[in-house]
């Protein structure tokens, strides 16, 4: 299929609490529309943690995701770029994007 999706817009709501930073809103080639993207600071740096629902048996599942690596690190970079942007810094050391595990790709 050779169609690939571009972030077109990222909107970020700060939250400051200790580990959940941001909520993010993300457009999709300027037609799809994914709310409630969260910027998590965790031990090795911020991530991005896609929206999700809590299952019957306590465990969470995604309701949207990237099903590839490329579109994964694509939205994780456009998301910790624009939290950057709104904290006012472009430093990564200041905002580390922590690597996702090859195992979640």
């Amino acid at each position: 299929m050779g169609l690939r999706m571009e972030v077109t817009e990222v909107r970020i709501s700060l939250v400051g609490e200790s580990k959940l930073k941001a909520f993010a809103n993300v457009t999709l080639d300027a037609e799809f529309a994914v709310r409630g993207v969260k910027v998590i600071k965790g031990p090795e740096g911020h991530f991005v943690s896609m929206p999700s629902r809590r299952k019957p048996d306590g465990t969470y599942q995604d309701i949207c995701h990237p099903i590839n690596a490329t579109m994964r690190r694509k939205l994780e970079k456009a998301v910790i770029d624009a939290y950057q942007n709104v904290l006012g810094t472009k430093e990564q050391d200041e905002v580390p994007l922590r690597e996702t595990p090859a195992a979640l790709v």
